[in-house]
């Protein structure tokens, strides 16, 4: 794993931390790869079950190294994308922890998460057009099914940036916290998560996504393999058991 994304684990929960400070969390090659390592055990180590992705100093993550970018690299990660992750985000739980700035590239690993804690100071945009460029991991495709189609698109040809309550109120985010503590609001967020199913958690999370492009009259009979994986797994029985005994139910995967 690159020092450049420091990777923890602990309860089940993995924190994944850009950290490039001097280039504000900027990604250049060894971030994308190090991020798309971490995703992968995340989804292959079946004793986590969620992850958060935050910025060291303060800051979530302000793009593209621009400057390495220039140089002719570029950080991509076969068969996953922008910073390992644009093209194949983990099939479990991901929540951004955001500090500061969330920009261009930044803000799509962060709406590439399925939950987003925010500081109350930071700013979210994608300003690719400023510098000639366009949101191409994501931003202009992801965000407008995340918000309404006008806002993302003025965020999109304006470059401007928002502030963490316009997010919030348009649905983007989902908790703002004092500066300083959004990863530890995440934290705490996560431990709910994985105190849950993970077999229930893995399909509600696949469910929504994936039913976002199925036909209206097909979405329920469409759900039901997800759903007879989670009803015929032993967890199932378990969560029942424990509830009927009072007791914190034991889950094993299966």
């Amino acid at each position: 794993m690159s020092e450049e994304v420091q990777v923890a684990v602990a309860d089940g929960i993995m924190t994944v931390t850009i950290n490039r400070p001097a280039a504000r969390n900027a990604v250049n090659r060894a971030v994308a790869f190090g991020i798309g390592d971490a995703m992968k055990a995340l989804d292959e180590d079946a004793s986590i079950h969620a992850a958060i992705i935050t910025g060291a100093s303060g800051t979530f993550c302000s793009g593209m190294d621009l400057k390495a970018f220039v140089s002719g690299e570029l950080p991509i990660v076969p068969g996953r994308g922008f910073a390992g992750i644009a093209e194949a985000p983990p099939s479990k739980p991901l929540i951004a922890a955001v500090e500061g700035f969330a920009l261009a590239g930044g803000f799509e690993i962060a709406i590439c998460c399925d939950l987003i804690v925010s500081a109350d100071n930071a700013k979210f945009g994608i300003p690719e057009v400023k510098r000639g460029l366009a949101a191409g991991a994501g931003g202009l495709v992801r965000l407008p099914r995340q918000i309404p189609r006008r806002v993302a698109m003025e965020l999109a040809i304006t470059g401007d940036f928002i502030s963490a309550q316009r997010a919030y109120e348009l649905g983007l985010i989902n908790r703002i916290v004092p500066a300083g503590q959004a990863l530890e609001a995440a934290t705490a967020l996560a431990r709910t998560i994985a105190a849950n199913g993970p077999i229930a958690v893995k399909a509600s999370k696949q469910i929504i996504e994936q039913s976002q492009d199925w036909p209206h009259g097909d979405a329920i009979p469409r759900q039901q393999p997800f759903l007879d994986a989670v009803f015929r797994s032993s967890d199932a029985i378990e969560g029942a058991r424990a509830f009927a005994e009072k007791r914190a139910p034991v889950w094993k995967g299966k």
